[in-house]
């Protein structure tokens, strides 16, 4: 497992980040469960941003916005090898076993999804094994740190 330190100075800068990882993701070898995400951080440490580029690099242009109200959000994705992009956030949840009600194991075992879970703590005593976790940390105004393991 490796792990990669970057240091973000703007939401720009930041989308342009997540694009550039995301076309990474797009090269990943086929396995046999979709590709996780799992991204946490404080309130307005970048999670959605970094989200709104990685979706752009995957070549979604519907707008991107954190689910938290409806929970999670699908898009389609054109490639030859992924199909689907999930997007959940768990803040909202009361208890992990909400998100089985939504089909998550069904779309985890899917080797044509990317699924991207921001407050993965919430759920993570039923998920998580082979993921990618993103750390955010808000450094000051518009500076972000990413720390990315498991690639």
């Amino acid at each position: 497992m490796s792990t990669k330190k970057i240091t973000s100075n703007s939401p720009k800068e930041t989308h342009k980040i997540a694009a550039k990882f995301a076309k990474q993701i797009l090269r990943l070898k086929t396995k046999k469960n979709a590709v996780v995400l799992t991204l946490r951080g404080n309130l307005g440490a970048g999670k959605t941003t970094f989200l709104q580029g990685f979706a752009k690099g995957l070549g979604i242009k519907s707008k991107i916005n954190s689910p938290t109200f409806i929970i999670m959000k699908r898009f389609k994705i054109k490639d030859l090898r992924f199909r689907n992009f999930y997007h959940i956030d768990c803040y909202r949840l009361n208890k992990p076993r909400e998100i089985l009600d939504l089909g998550f194991k069904e779309i985890i075992s899917d080797p044509q999804n990317i699924v991207a879970i921001e407050w993965p703590e919430i759920v993570e005593k039923i998920v998580f094994q082979n993921i990618i976790l993103l750390k955010f940390k808000n450094i000051k105004d518009n500076k972000r740190n990413l720390i990315i393991s498991g690639v």
